[in-house]
């Protein structure tokens, strides 16, 4: 959440002329709904459900730049998805970029209820391990702008190939 993974993705997709696609815009296209009313009215399990149908979906895809939620994470179905069917990065941003990246947190349910650097800290210290068992690539979200996050993952792309 925050990351920039939808960001980087439409771009990394138009470089490598690939289709892009975000599973959580799939997700409201499908309910015509955005993805916190999807959580009012299902809960998270209810939204994890609909995300995971789109992530086997999609990872069918080829030529196929997708982006996924935060939390897709979390299901081991959605880790073997991705990792057996794609190359998974992982854009890695700590928890204070994090918070700074999400401030209001409009659009995260997640952040709605308590100390949203809290959350944050805590989402990190569960998703962290389950990016890294699964990614073939790390970019650091830092500093970069995102041409130079893309420029730089192209280049390892090219390398691990």
């Amino acid at each position: 959440m925050g990351a920039g993974k939808s960001t980087v993705g439409k771009l990394l997709a138009k470089k490598l002329g690939r289709r892009f696609q975000d599973a959580d815009q799939v997700i409201e296209d499908r309910c015509g709904v955005k993805i916190p009313v999807i959580f009012e009215m299902e809960g998270e399990d209810g939204f994890r459900k609909r995300e995971s149908q789109a992530i086997q979906e999609l990872t069918s895809e080829n030529d196929l730049v997708l982006a996924t939620g935060g939390g897709a994470i979390l299901l081991p179905e959605n880790r073997q998805a991705l990792s057996k069917r794609g190359t998974v990065i992982y854009l890695h941003a700590n928890p204070m970029e994090l918070f700074h990246r999400t401030r209001g947190g409009e659009g995260r349910p997640l952040l709605r209820n308590g100390d949203a650097k809290k959350i944050l800290e805590n989402l990190y210290t569960l998703r962290d391990p389950l990016y890294r068992e699964i990614a073939d690539h790390v970019i650091e979200t830092g500093k970069p702008s995102v041409n130079q996050l893309v420029n730089t993952l192209i280049m390892q792309l090219e390398l691990s190939t």
